[in-house]
């Protein structure tokens, strides 16, 4: 049963997680099978052999369940850092950010939200299946993590608004989006509602060029009313998060801190120092 629901469940089989992944777990089934049991499993050691005869790869696939029912399948890099960029890969924050806005989808229902440091998808791809948005704005700027951010948004069931004219679902972009040099006027022409971001605060001079992004938005008023920001990051080093603090107040943006949500839907350190705050312009 444990391994219907693991390794041989239909996702793992079309959508492998990596080698050590598969293979450091069964070992602890193993592990955890024969201090309880007195019999062997042959099924588990064949599954073990299996697994050690694969070579490992520099890619592989991970699954996260919702509680729709439904899942996001990411195809992403086994090393942290692939291609001069930690882009590819998924960090906790957006994990943190995901189960906040499944919790609080109302505020993104209906409509046309902008993400800021997309990564390889995580985060969007949710609240596309998740929050009902009425459109959704990729962005990143590396060009191997746009190729597999595309990437990931197709393998999950949606195309984007260029590809198709008869769109089903909410409008979904890719933006390549420099914060060094993009201006106030792109930034508008996009008419977002709600800007989002995960674990974008961790060094300091791109903290102050994502500041500088932040203080146009917050001051672009296309639909009425600056859009809803929010930020969550993980705070490795408490000097960068004050710096952040530090260079938002010198540009005029408040913040607050956003109150926890209440369930734990995905496997991450629960450990870790994630903050979410709602900036104010």
């Amino acid at each position: 049963d444990i391994l219907q629901k693991t390794i041989h469940h239909p996702l793992c089989m079309k959508y492998p997680p990596s080698v050590k992944y598969r293979r450091c777990f069964i070992s602890e089934l193993i592990k955890k099978h024969e201090s309880i049991a007195t019999e062997p499993l042959d099924e588990l050691y064949d599954v073990l052999a299996e697994i050690l005869n694969k070579e490992e790869s520099t890619n592989c696939y991970k699954s996260y369940l919702l509680p729709t029912g439904d899942s996001v399948t990411l195809s992403e890099t086994v090393a942290i850092i692939s291609q001069g960029t930690t882009g590819l890969v998924t960090w906790d924050a957006a994990l943190y950010l995901v189960e906040w806005a499944i919790e609080n989808s109302a505020i993104f229902s209906n409509r046309t939200i902008l993400e800021l440091g997309s990564g390889i998808g995580l985060t969007g791809i949710a609240i596309c299946k998740t929050c009902n948005p009425k459109a959704y704005v990729f962005s990143d700027y590396h060009h191997c993590v746009l190729e597999q951010l595309r990437e990931n948004i197709h393998l999950n069931g949606f195309v984007l608004e260029t590809e198709v004219m008869d769109l089903q679902g909410p409008k979904i972009t890719v933006a390549e989006l420099d914060w060094h040099c993009v201006t106030k006027e792109q930034l508008s022409e996009l008419q977002v509602d709600v800007v989002i971001a995960a674990d974008v605060v961790y060094d300091p001079q791109i903290t102050l060029s994502l500041i500088g992004v932040l203080q146009q938005l917050s001051t672009s008023e296309t639909t009425g009313n600056p859009p809803e920001i929010y930020i969550a990051f993980t705070v490795r080093n408490p000097d960068t998060y004050h710096l952040f603090q530090t260079e938002l107040g010198k540009v005029g943006i408040g913040w607050q801190v956003v109150p926890t949500h209440t369930k734990n839907l995905f496997l991450y350190d629960l450990q870790s120092d994630i903050i979410l705050l709602k900036l104010l312009a």
